[in-house]
């Protein structure tokens, strides 16, 4: 089991200026733009989510993987215990954890394209657009991730440590909406 630590930085809608940055600072793509299709499941009394934990199936560009997450440290940043492993087949998986008693209770999506400066740092930077807005995440050991933001133009003010579901749970509450699922248009939930 790894730890997971991270914080996320909200971005302007345009995101020319911070991908000429990431550039300019010696960060390269590792991994291109791609859909990433995620699921979130739980038990009917959302056991997991009352202690702070998930299980998530992610799809994309035909790469299908299953992710526990424990409960987050409170901090600066957030750190929780991750187990990722790679599935053939996420529906096969959906259908297993719906025989035990866990159902899908959030969907969300999102673009992501990863970044990496260098050989090897133990950090990366995933720019993130979602249905709510552009955001960073800074993954890796407290002090790069202090610097990297700096480098960036951002301060520790700035850092955020929710999910996207609380994040789009405080979007909708913002615009009076009722939440759903978190999906680009066009591919809204039927729930």
């Amino acid at each position: 089991m790894t730890i997971e630590i991270e914080i996320k930085l909200r971005l302007p809608g345009k995101l020319g200026k911070i991908r000429r940055n990431l550039r300019e600072l010696g960060f390269h793509v590792a991994r291109r733009r791609v859909l990433e299709s995620n699921t979130l499941f739980d038990n009917a009394r959302r056991t997991l989510r009352k202690h702070g934990k998930l299980i998530r199936l992610r799809a994309t560009n035909g790469r299908r993987v299953l992710t526990y997450k424990g409960p987050a440290k409170a901090g600066k940043y957030k750190k929780r215990p991750e187990i990722e492993i790679d599935l053939p087949n996420t529906a096969h998986m959906g259908a297993i954890l719906e025989q035990i008693g866990y159902h899908p209770v959030f969907r969300y999506e999102k673009f992501r394209t990863e970044y990496r400066q260098g050989a090897v740092n133990g950090g990366k930077v995933l720019l993130d657009e979602t249905p709510i807005g552009n955001f960073l995440e800074i993954e890796g050991r407290p002090r790069w991730i202090d610097r990297t933001a700096r480098v960036l133009g951002f301060a520790s003010d700035d850092y955020i440590t929710r999910s996207y579901g609380y994040l789009y749970s405080a979007y909708c509450r913002e615009r009076r909406i009722p939440p759903k699922d978190m999906l680009f248009q066009g591919r809204r939930s039927q729930k």
